[in-house]
């Protein structure tokens, strides 16, 4: 594997952290919208804008981003991209927003131990300590066998496991395909996939949603498009950590708009989350090889 400076991991972990600024904004336009609109029309439209910004790039580039040399690879991250997607909408129209972006912060945990069997990168003694205690802060959250828990919470982690899955595959596609290559082929293949089922859910978008339905579009493609090229740059254990800050994005949106803060366990169940992917991301950051000058 090519050494990964650490200037590069600086680099990504800034375009992830803004990618999870753009994926928060979208969330929380999409929680508004599943009020009115099924999940299903609701994640197309989604892959659709992003399609459109793919082909936008290509008629002002004039390049062909379908020359991969793992075509399958592609298509199996377009896959898990498509049901995540689905998945996620479809918890939030059962669950508080704050509660679905916390729980999936297990994203992460799922990425580190993912990157380890699939990617051979170094997972310590302490490190699954602190996977275990972000799984207990999930825990918390959900609190199955409780009146407050929902079936969606359990949709809504193995979301976030399918986000971990493909954050793994962009990984392993790094320096094999290009950024724009690997959006391509997400977009082709969730639209083709979720074009199949609109005539059974499709609803007339009203006028004033469309212009919402388009930021919804743009923040998912642009969060899409940061995240890919953070895990391009730098290390999936070194940048994942950083979904965390979506907390804080999710929470603003959950007050403003739905007028909703989360209460104790929810509170209590991402701190365990947040100081646990703090901490993974800590111990990373010591054993990086310094290359180069920050």
């Amino acid at each position: 594997m090519t050494q990964i400076s650490a200037r590069s991991n600086v680099k990504g972990i800034a375009l992830m952290t803004l990618g999870m600024f753009s994926f928060g904004s979208a969330d929380t336009i999409a929680k508004f919208m599943t009020g009115g609109y099924h999940p299903m029309q609701i994640a197309g439209i989604r892959q659709s804008g992003l399609l459109i910004g793919v082909l936008l790039f290509v008629l002002l580039t004039r390049t062909n981003p379908l020359r991969t040399k793992k075509p399958k690879l592609q298509v199996f991250r377009g896959l898990c991209a498509t049901v995540s997607g689905v998945l996620f909408v479809v918890g939030l129209r059962y669950i508080p927003l704050t509660d679905a972006s916390s729980i999936a912060f297990v994203a992460p945990f799922f990425v580190t131990i993912l990157g380890a069997v699939f990617l051979g990168e170094y997972v310590g003694v302490r490190r699954i300590v602190a996977i275990t205690m972000g799984f207990v802060g999930t825990l918390v959250i959900i609190r199955p066998g409780f009146d407050s828990f929902h079936p969606a919470y359990l949709i809504v982690v193995f979301s976030a496991f399918l986000f971990a899955t493909r954050q793994v595959v962009s990984r392993s596609l790094a320096g094999v395909d290009s950024t724009v290559t690997t959006v391509a082929f997400t977009a082709i293949t969730s639209v083709c996939l979720l074009a199949v089922v609109q005539p059974f859910v499709w609803k007339p978008v009203a006028q004033e949603d469309i212009l919402l339905f388009a930021i919804y579009a743009a923040c998912s493609g642009f969060g899409e498009l940061l995240v890919i090229k953070a895990l391009e740059i730098s290390q999936a254990v070194v940048v994942a950590p950083l979904q965390y800050t979506m907390i804080f994005w999710t929470t603003g949106y959950g007050y403003l708009i739905f007028g909703n803060l989360p209460d104790m366990f929810t509170i209590i169940g991402a701190g365990i989350i947040v100081a646990s992917g703090l901490y993974t991301l800590r111990r990373t950051k010591a054993r990086v090889p310094r290359v180069g000058p920050f």
